[in-house]
């Protein structure tokens, strides 16, 4: 990266701010529905811009075109089969969290269970966002954004140096964007970013495989297929590290529901929208854009295995720096700097802006301050979003010094609730039977069993535990509603705050969408490319 690179980053960022600012400035974000909500304005394309660019982190670019490097392409299960997830969100979850006009998901946890429940599950958030993802996001995506641009040369400063200076880079311009702007502003910067991630993201392996094939484009997929067959095939094998097959359809999708259908970093971008119908839309848009993201976050590991041999097999995650490093035109070197610091940046304002709702909805307006005025609670987000971001700041360097394994656990925490936080919500849905203490029961027993999991089960992979876990939380949350029953719920009255109507397409967009997740596995298996 030199000098003119880093010129064109810095302008291209600042362009990107000016843009989103001023489509933001619509919404005022003095009261809480403006600054935590976007005003519920956003229509499709930010709605799907700030969801995806929230959900992608540059560790993901690094480290799962560093597993596919080694593994290949069954990698791509943690990208691909999310959009049948995402497809539920649309026609199932959504719909529901509409009618009600929730804000939050433990909003929705409140109506029907209690408030203490609510609380519960707004801490889990709250605590898994503070120690395992915002600090780790900003550290992971600061060292991989100096592996690829070698920022640490260009200035000439030890790599420790250059990773602080670029997480208070991001951690300030989070932080701003939020105050400045709120919600609608991140997400509209979210966009174009996002199309930016697309753009580059595809360039990379597309420059890679006509290097391979001297030039042309077709015979360089022909030197991975001749070459590499094995590499293509995405079913992982039933003792996988990576993702084993039976769990596709068990672990994998649990988990990809959790976080795709209950999640608040996730959930409250779609409740933003205008309407259920532009909600729908944009999270259809993720779905597809998660279907072809291996493209980007898997496949470039196997042209780097065809392009460097087994160079790297030692150092895998060095992998996809060193293909950007071989095939990028170095004159976009500042183009694709500005999309890498923007994925950063939204991972980070996402997960800041929904810790600083949860906060500030779910404890101070409801705990601290009963009677707390909408400027007030307003204000209190603020000063939340700045305190929240300035640990982050500070804890996110300290990371480097953690022991061995640290973030495996951290990243894995939220498996202390996920299961059961599924389970309640769906019960919810379904069941007029299910309570507020069969709820907590069943979180307290998770809690012991996923931690017991841990240090018993250490060579079993945690998919499988979740594959059983969500069956037993699921039969004890039915057996302690039927053996201490509270009455049926009814629900008569709804707070139902834009309009819901479902997108009619939206059924046809589904099928789609789950034809599309079978066709992409049918071309990467033996039937496909695979050999």
């Amino acid at each position: 990266m030199n000098s003119f690179s880093l010129i064109s980053f810095l302008v291209l960022v600042v362009a990107v701010w000016i843009f989103a600012y001023r489509r933001s400035r619509s919404v005022a974000v003095t009261d809480a529905e403006g600054f935590f909500m976007g005003g519920r304005s956003l229509t499709a394309l930010p709605i799907a811009g700030s969801i995806i660019m929230t959900n992608l982190s540059t560790e993901q670019l690094v480290g799962q075109n560093g597993q596919s490097y080694i593994a290949g392409m069954e990698v791509m299960a943690w990208e691909v089969t999310s959009a049948i997830a995402i497809v539920m969100l649309a026609l199932v979850f959504l719909p529901k969290y509409f009618k009600y006009g929730i804000n939050t998901v433990s909003d929705f946890i409140e109506i029907r269970y209690d408030a203490t429940l609510k609380r519960i599950i707004s801490a889990l958030f709250i605590i898994t966002y503070m120690t395992s993802f915002i600090p780790v996001v900003l550290y992971s995506g600061a060292l991989v954004f100096n592996k690829i641009f070698r920022l640490d040369e260009l200035l000439g400063i030890r790599p420790i140096t250059s990773i602080i200076l670029v997480s208070i880079c991001i951690g300030v311009v989070g932080i701003l964007y939020l105050l400045i702007g709120g919600m609608r502003l991140s997400a509209y910067s979210d966009t174009v970013y996002g199309f930016g991630l697309l753009i580059c993201g595809l360039l990379v392996p597309t420059l890679g495989v006509m290097l391979l094939g001297g030039g042309n484009f077709i015979s360089g997929i022909d030197h991975i297929v001749d070459n590499t067959p094995w590499l293509l095939n995405s079913v992982g094998s039933i003792d996988s590290a990576i993702v084993p097959w039976p769990t596709l359809f068990t672990g994998m999708m649990f988990n990809n529901l959790y976080f795709w259908c209950t999640n608040q970093m996730i959930v409250q971008k779609a409740l933003s929208g205008k309407s259920l119908k532009e909600a729908q839309k944009g999270v259809f848009i993720v779905g597809f854009f998660k279907i072809f993201g291996a493209l980007f976050l898997v496949f470039p590991g196997i042209v780097a295995r065809n392009v460097f041999g087994d160079a790297l097999l030692g150092q895998a995650d060095n992998a996809y720096p060193s293909l950007v490093t071989e095939v990028f035109p170095e004159v976009l070197y500042g183009l694709f700097a500005a999309v890498i610091f923007g994925a950063i940046l939204s991972s980070f304002a996402g997960a800041l802006n929904s810790t600083a709702t949860l906060f500030s909805l779910d404890f101070y307006k409801t705990k601290i301050n009963k009677q707390a005025t909408d400027a007030q609670i307003t204000r209190f987000g603020k000063l939340t979003t700045i305190t929240v971001g300035l640990f982050a700041i500070i804890i996110a360097p300290f990371i480097s010094f953690a022991p061995a394994g640290l973030y495996q656990f951290v990243q894995e925490f939220n498996g202390l609730y996920n299961m059961p936080l599924l389970v309640i919500i769906l019960l919810a849905f379904y069941s007029k039977k299910a309570t507020a203490f069969a709820a907590k029961f069943t979180i307290s027993m998770h809690v012991i069993l996923y931690a017991l999991s841990k240090v018993l089960l250490k060579d079993v992979h945690f998919l499988y535990v979740l594959s059983v876990l969500f069956f037993l939380d699921l039969i004890v949350m039915l057996l302690v509603s039927k053996i201490k029953p509270d009455g049926n719920f009814e629900l008569t009255v709804f707070n139902t705050k834009v309009d819901i109507t479902q997108w009619k397409y939206g059924k046809i967009v589904g099928i789609i969408t789950i034809v599309a997740v079978l066709l992409t596995y049918a071309l990467f298996s033996p039937i496909g490319l695979a050999r």
